[in-house]
């Protein structure tokens, strides 16, 4: 199929002028985003985009909004959310010092669920958090914290399901149709570039939350996502995955047990 091919040649171009690596992402993934981009874009062809690629980087950039930007809610999946607060914070608290990597942050939904439940439970100072995107929009718009208020509605539907017993409106700020976060959720977060694709593991942690990111993978990206996550897992570290996500079928399954299966919370072995 022609289209297939200009897919090809376009991801091998992204890859070839700006390192960034979408060849082992799920083909029907890629395919839908990059249909999406061209539509919006206005262009008529892969091939025409592919040209404006090459020889325009903020063509690029935009680009990559399509690429990497997913769907994401405050406290998404509420009972992942209330184990990590009844089951994984437990253990956490044995260590004198925490640190977490939330990769794929996007913009940021995520990160802040794990911080306030982290301030919540006493835990947020002693803790460092890394938060990785391979789009250096969205993790612009993550250190921002600023979201519409319309959104507030579900995030704080999904804060009490996580097991809080404190209103989500004490970590943010309303104003002018948007709320800001906590700039003291932030105080140790580290935001960074990083890709799955094709970076390594930068330090070592007692959490790992990957969630909603493999899904976008075919199956080898995903054996290496998993493997960093492992590699950097100190022992009896935990990993989040999403709810559409496992272990199952991985090279690295050996290297983990289940915490809490069915929230998809693993223990490294």
């Amino acid at each position: 199929m022609p289209e297939e091919i200009e897919i090809r040649l376009l991801l091998d171009a992204i890859y070839l002028r700006y390192h960034y690596d979408f060849r082992s992402y799920s083909p029907a993934s890629i395919k839908r985003r990059l249909t999406a981009a061209k539509l919006h874009m206005k262009e008529r062809t892969l091939s025409a985009l592919q040209e404006k690629v090459l020889r325009d980087p903020q063509v690029f950039t935009k680009l990559l909004q399509y690429l990497t930007v997913g769907v994401s809610s405050m406290f998404r999946d509420p009972g992942f959310f209330r184990a990590f607060r009844e089951q994984v914070v437990p253990e956490l608290r044995t260590y004198p010092s925490i640190r977490v990597w939330v990769a794929g942050v996007s913009t940021g939904e995520e990160l802040y669920s794990f911080a306030i439940v982290l301030r919540e439970e006493g835990l947020l100072e002693r803790a460092t958090i890394y938060a990785t995107d391979i789009n250096p929009e969205a993790l612009h718009a993550a250190e921002r914290g600023l979201y519409a208020i319309e959104r507030l509605q579900s995030f704080t539907e999904n804060h009490r399901l996580s097991g809080s017993n404190c209103s989500l409106s004490e970590h943010y700020t309303a104003a002018y149709g948007s709320a800001v976060f906590d700039r003291s959720l932030r105080k140790n977060v580290v935001f960074s570039d990083h890709s799955l694709a094709t970076d390594s593991v930068f330090a070592e942690v007692q959490l790992a939350s990957c969630r909603n990111v493999l899904i976008y993978f075919d199956r080898s990206l995903q054996d290496r996502a998993l493997g960093l996550m492992k590699d950097s897992l100190c022992r009896r570290g935990f990993l989040g995955l999403g709810s559409k996500e496992s272990l199952m079928f991985s090279e690295h399954a050996a290297s983990f047990r289940d915490f809490v299966a069915n929230e998809r919370w693993f223990q490294r072995c």
